[in-house]
Formats: structure tokens, sequence, C-alpha cells
């Protein structure tokens, strides 16, 4: 779990306050983070002030999103990508736990359930590894279509209050299970197959950047037309010979050497750290704990934002809430991306879905069971049917071990279409119906 790389020496304490303040322009948005407390502290419960509190919070989770990013960044030089982008998933995940404990001792099941490279011509990254967790992934879901499978094949048969309470069960153990997945996987990443994650794997495919166009080699003419255009060679006993261009085979042998040079020049490098470890760490846990309060009041700010009707609880907790919830996770991903650390970028945005689908939902749905609410693995079949979409075209695109823009944008536009369906779907809550007597 170290970097390959060579680290400089960390700077002073008030060099990396400096780095911190100065990291991004978005940093400005900072005030919007006491701004959207005072709101929520002060103001009355009103449809209008809820939507500008969930508005100041909205902005207020952006700056706090990027800071968790460079610490995440600083922090990977330390401990490697792999070890970086778990305990970034986690720090992330975290916000999202806290809401659904909160929403499940409330018995707001519904809640908890629905809360749930220009640089570069194409990126690699590890193949054994992203097909693993897309089997990882691929499992989680098929656990939460398992009981609504049970319930449209057997609900006929089997009366509601049976039926919830087999369901139920069917969920519990499921969950005990996942988390026995996620058990093992942790150990297979940190522990036993920790080569596959590591900075440097044996099946991942290099990054490579856009052909420069050279001017001069557009007056030259090209390999097959200097080839033809080359006098013809008698041979003895018969036939010709085609004698190959010196100037050719210099200059390929040329690029060689400098792809090579290249390529040393990148392992000598030496990265110099904008912090030091501890101020790395307490940044971590600081931001982490501002995202937490102020995602805490945008959510409960949704109410009044929904009430006038223009905005449906679904669309806000389908697609508004996971871009708050996961904007620690998602400006990270899309940060260290840029600079070629595509094995942070993953563990922090696959890795992150795996823990939701293996370790959050299943601990939510034993906790219900622990302190008495009936928190089932049944969610809404359209978007249980959506999910698992999803994560089959997450598989198809990441299964080469490459990526280049087109595979990102088409990615974008599919959410961009889900975000378009879940703005006029209702919404159905079957778990609710089946699940009688959760009270407060």
């Amino acid at each position: 779990m170290t970097p390959d790389h060579k680290l400089g020496q960390p700077p002073s304490f008030l060099q990396g306050v400096k780095a911190v303040i100065f990291a991004s322009w978005l940093n400005l948005l900072l005030v919007c983070i006491p701004i959207s407390w005072s709101l929520y502290l002060a103001l009355p419960k009103t449809s209008t002030h809820d939507t500008i509190t969930f508005i100041f919070a909205f902005l207020a989770i952006i700056p706090l999103a990027k800071l968790l990013a460079f610490a995440t960044d600083e922090l990977s030089m330390r401990v490697g990508q792999t070890l970086a982008g778990l305990l970034n998933a986690t720090l992330g995940n975290a916000v999202e736990l806290i809401v659904a404990i909160i929403a499940l001792v409330q018995c707001e099941l519904q809640v908890v359930q629905s809360s749930r490279g220009t640089r570069f011509s194409e990126q690699g990254f590890g193949v054994s590894a992203t097909q693993l967790n897309s089997s990882l992934l691929i499992i989680s879901v098929i656990a939460i279509l398992l009981p609504a499978a049970f319930h449209f094949t057997a609900g006929d048969q089997i009366e509601d209050p049976k039926e919830g309470r087999d369901i139920l069960a069917v969920s519990h153990g499921a969950a005990i299970i996942l988390l026995f997945i996620y058990g093992c996987y942790l150990v297979f990443q940190l522990f036993s197959h920790k080569e596959l994650y590591g900075d440097e794997k044996g099946d991942a495919f290099k990054s490579t950047r856009y052909v420069k166009k050279d001017k001069k080699a557009k007056v030259q003419p090209s390999a097959a037309a200097s080839e033809s255009a080359q006098p013809l060679t008698p041979k003895e006993g018969g036939g010709i010979v085609t004698t190959r261009p010196l100037d050719l085979e210099s200059n390929r042998t040329l690029s060689v050497h400098e792809e090579a040079h290249e390529e040393v020049h990148e392992e000598d490098e030496v990265e110099k750290p904008s912090m030091s470890v501890t101020l790395t760490v307490v940044l971590l846990v600081v931001v982490t704990v501002l995202v937490a309060v102020t995602a805490e009041f945008l959510v409960r700010s949704i109410d009044g934002l929904t009430a006038s009707g223009h905005i449906s609880k679904e669309f806000v907790g389908v697609i508004l809430l996971p871009i708050v919830g996961n904007a620690a996770e998602h400006v990270t991903a899309v940060t260290v991306s840029v600079k070629d650390k595509l094995t942070l970028s993953l563990g922090v945005a696959v890795g992150s879905s795996i823990q939701i689908a293996l370790f959050v939902i299943p601990f939510i749905v034993t906790l219900g069971w622990i302190i008495g609410k009936p928190l089932t693995l049944l969610f809404d079949p359209f978007e249980s049917i959506v999910m698992f979409l999803s994560v089959i075209v997450v598989n198809y695109v990441v299964q080469d071990g490459k990526s280049n823009w087109l595979e990102g944008m088409l990615l974008m536009c599919l959410y961009v279409i889900l975000a378009v369906v879940f703005w006029y779907y209702p919404g159905v809550s079957i778990s609710e119906q089946l699940a009688q007597g959760c009270t407060n």
C-alpha cells in the first residue's frame, strides 16, 4: 500500500494551511456553510424558507467536496491509491449512513431505500480488479431483485401479513450474507491479493496521450509513398528488392528511445506533498463532519422543497440527493483521473458503490432487525430494474480495461435519460405496504 514515486519533504504547517486556502477558487463558496446553517436554525419551517436553505446547503457542499478530493489526493501519495480510495469512499458514505440511520429510527423506510479526460486518448486500469468489482455489484443487485421476484411470483398465493414476514426473513438472511461478502472483499483487497489493486499492476493498460502532429511530417512523404519512390534493385536469380528508407527507420528508433526516456523520467519523478500527514488527516475529518451536518440540513429541507409539487420526492431522492451525498466521491474521482490515477479514481467511484451495496444497505437492514424496524430489501421494482441495467452497462464499458471520452459521455447521457424518467415517475413503496406496525 505504498506509492512507487519518491516523496519530497513535507511543507510546514503554515504552508499547508495556505495550500488548503488557495486550493481552489471554489473555496469562496465556503461562506454558504454558515449561511445555510443559520437559515435552517433561525427561519420558521415554510416552503420558501426550506427552498432557500436547500439551495445554500447545496452550494456549501461543493467546496467541501473539492477539499475532500484535495486531501485524498495528498493522502494517496503516502499510502497508495487503493487505501486512499477506500478511505475516501468510507468518509463519503458516512454521510449517507448517518442520514439512513436517522430516517430508519423515524420509520421513513422509503427515504432509507431511495437515497441509497481530454489529456489522454485512452486511460488504462487493472482488468482483473475491475471485473471482480463488477461481479460484486451484480451480486448485490441480484440480492435486491430476489425479494421483488418473490413478491410478484408468490404474492397472490400468500396473505400480505405472512408475505411481509417471509420477505423480511429473506432480507435478514441476505443482509448477513452480503456483510460476509464485504468482509471477504476487504481481506482480498487489502491483504491476500493486494497486488491486483496496487498502483502498478501487471494487467493494467498503460494510458496513452494524443499523438502530437509534427508540422515537418506533413512535408515529408509517407512511408508507403517513400517505399514506392525508391528504385527497384535487381536481385540475383530473379526478382527485385525494394530498399527501405533509412531515415524512417532512424525516426522510429528515435521515437522508441524518446518514449523510454519519458517513462524513466516519470519513474524518477519526485512528488512534493502540499500538506503534512497530520494536517491531511485533520482536513479529512473536519470536512467530513461539515459535509455530514450540512447534508443533514439539506435533507430536512426537502419536504418544503417538494411541497409545491413542481419537484417530486422521487426525483430528489434518486437524482439530487445522490449528487449531493456523493459529491465528495464525484469530485475526487474526476480530479485524480485527470492526473492519470485511474486506480484511485475507480477505487473511489466503484468502491463507493460496492460499499453502499455490500455494507451500508445490509447494515441498515440488520440494524433495523436489531431495533425492531421492518426494513426489507424489497425496493421499488422500477428502481431495482434501473439499477440492474446500470450495473450491466458499466460492466460492458470497463471490461476491456481502458476508458476514453466517448465511453464517459455515454454514461453521462444515460444518467440524463434516467433523470428525465424519474422526473415523471411517481414512485411506489411496496415494502411500506407490507411492513405494518412500524412506530417511532
